[in-house]
């Protein structure tokens, strides 16, 4: 039995870059469907802005 070669340089960007337009594409249509959700970081993120506005307001005022 003969081991497979391994994969050249050419071939394997090309996987990389199939299963990254792949991945992409899942998403989008994920997200026309509906299921788009919100990272945390950007809603840990928001709340960390909407607090420190709302202290501001009250120590600056």
């Amino acid at each position: 039995m003969i081991p497979p070669e391994p994969p050249t340089r050419g071939t394997e960007r090309q996987s990389w870059l199939e299963r990254r337009r792949e991945k992409i594409r899942a998403e989008v249509e994920r997200n026309r469907r509906g299921e788009y959700t919100v990272p945390t970081w950007v809603l840990a993120l928001a709340l960390a802005l909407i607090v420190g506005a709302w202290l501001a307001l009250i120590i600056l005022a």
